[in-house]
């Protein structure tokens, strides 16, 4: 049990469990995208720690850039998406995967699969280590999915709760109270 800020969270997925689910995209990755040219493109600040992970288990020649938006405030998400950083990366006629490391409504996604579609990749796909699918109603769901969780507010791994818990190795949920 962690405490962060006001509220109190509990194990949800245990820091080998990401790890073996990690290992696991990344084999697929590789096996998926040999010889072809690939970038990814990490989303700040949330998904950092996963992206760090998988690219120690990328094999494949690849490069990585990062935008950052954000569409949270506390625990709630805003509606919106903002902008913060561009992309500063050519990938045009590239296979691009963008990492994120939660999707839930589908906002940001939508947001950001608009943005990198407009500079003409080979192909555009996303992977991110979470996903909740009750409560997605976007129009681009990972291709890549670590696990599937119920919608439920999360720390850790990177996940924040108001700029705090990102160090966490486990990922933990909110414990209502």
């Amino acid at each position: 049990m962690v405490k962060i800020h006001d509220k109190t969270f509990d194990i949800f997925l245990t820091a080998q469990e990401i790890q073996n689910k990690v290992k696991l995209i990344a084999a697929e990755i590789n096996s998926k995208y040999v010889g072809t040219d690939l970038i990814f493109i990490a989303v700040l600040n949330g998904s950092f720690m996963f992206a760090s992970d998988l690219m120690k288990g990328i094999s494949i020649p690849c490069a990585i850039s990062f935008v950052k938006v954000s569409s949270y405030k506390g625990s709630n998400s805003t509606g919106r998406v903002d902008e913060l950083i561009g992309l500063n990366t050519d990938i045009e006629g590239k296979h691009v995967i963008i990492l994120e490391d939660i999707v839930d409504t589908g906002i940001t996604m939508n947001k950001i699969y608009s943005y990198l579609t407009a500079f003409s990749p080979a192909s555009l796909k996303i992977g991110s280590l979470l996903f909740k699918p009750d409560a997605f109603s976007g129009k681009h769901a990972p291709d890549f999915v670590g696990f599937s969780i119920p919608n439920d507010f999360v720390v850790g791994y990177g996940l924040d709760y108001n700029e705090h818990g990102r160090n966490l190795e486990a990922i933990y949920k909110l414990i209502e109270e």
